[in-house]
């Protein structure tokens, strides 16, 4: 019994020291492996950072770089007056042509203005009618007047009437050319009560287009701001598009080589993910005043720390080519000539994606 209990006690005791041995164990392997990661990722860094350095080594002079990201700019979509969304027509990332329908607003109340307002115009249309033939009827009257009146007068010359009866038929008269100039006038009424209807149903027919909210210009929807159901304010915006015909990079010079470029001069792109291909720009806006400015400058030194912006705008039918592939955000190295003759180095040939 005792050499069974020892030897019972001896083997708990070295499984027990097995298992702790091998706990051990495996935080030291997590820690390999993970110094291994480390090594791995500082390796590939040192690795991109030495390919940008070679890239700049390459450079001549009169070529520099600068740091960018790919930017492109957004059109709102947005309404014109207060009301309620009742649909959104479009869904994120997808592409919009001009004039597409993009989101439209609920119209019932304007839809009952606007029936409201053309049977005001078959109303006033309905008034001019019958002030037209009103006025049919103080002609003929009118004319019996005339017709009276005279016969009165040629009774009255003869002795067969009075003058009593020549005034009656002069105050009949009078009465009817008034009837006519009021029928007249009436006319004139009806037909601007009708231009003014009509003037109302083409300014609510105006706003009941305006709840259809359609793009403005080609483009693909990056974000949609608000959702079916939901009320909105005059100039709320429902949809931003980001019009992929103007896509740029946004970098920053020192004011040395800032004040050197030239307007339309040509530049490259090389962005990040694809740094195998060279992308064609053009310089197309230099700031005039500073960015980054320093608290005094005074010196040259301190001058040339003043960095300013530069737009580097790529071609719009190559942006339409790769319209699929365009999209902002993008990071890269955005590169320009402060010399026109110096010559592109074969690294930053044009090279565009088959």
């Amino acid at each position: 019994m005792c050499l069974r209990g020892t030897a019972a006690k001896l083997s708990s005791g070295s499984l027990g020291d097995l298992a702790g041995t091998e706990m051990r164990r495996r935080p030291m392997q997590w820690k390999r492996y993970g110094t291994v990661a480390v090594i791995l990722s500082v390796l590939l860094g040192g690795a991109y950072v030495f390919w940008l350095d070679s890239q700049t080594a390459e450079l001549p002079a009169g070529i520099v770089r600068s740091n960018g990201r790919i930017e492109a700019e957004r059109i709102d979509v947005a309404t014109k007056l207060p009301g309620r969304i009742a649909e959104v027509r479009v869904s994120e990332g997808q592409w919009v042509e001009a004039g597409s329908l993009v989101a439209h607003m609920d119209t019932a109340e304007i839809d009952a203005q606007l029936r409201q307002a053309k049977a005001a115009v078959a109303q006033a249309e309905q008034q001019k009618l019958q002030t037209e033939a009103l006025l049919n009827q103080r002609l003929s009257e009118q004319e019996f007047a005339q017709a009276e009146f005279a016969r009165a007068e040629q009774l009255a010359a003869r002795g067969h009437a009075p003058q009593e009866l020549v005034d009656q038929r002069k105050s009949a008269l009078t009465t009817a050319d008034a009837g006519v100039a009021a029928a007249r006038a009436g006319i004139d009424l009806a037909t601007a009560t009708i231009a003014s209807a009509d003037a109302t149903v083409e300014r609510l027919q105006s706003i009941r287009a305006d709840a259809d909210l359609v793009a403005p210009h080609d483009g693909r929807v990056q974000y949609i701001l608000a959702k079916a159901g939901e009320v909105v304010g005059a100039g709320g915006r429902v949809v931003t598009l980001t019009d992929l015909t103007d896509i740029y990079m946004t970098i920053f010079l020192p004011a040395r080589d800032a004040g050197l470029l030239a307007i339309g001069s040509e530049a490259r792109i090389v962005l990040d993910p694809i740094p195998e291909y060279v992308i064609p720009a053009t310089v197309t806006f230099v700031a005039s005043t500073a960015q980054f400015t320093p608290k005094s400058v005074e010196t040259a030194d301190e001058r040339d720390q003043l960095m300013f912006r530069v737009k580097l705008t790529i071609p719009e039918d190559l942006l339409k080519a790769y319209q699929e592939q365009a999209k902002a955000g993008v990071a890269g190295v955005g590169y320009v000539r402060t010399d026109d003759t110096a010559p592109w180095p074969d690294v930053l040939s044009v090279k565009l994606p088959q």
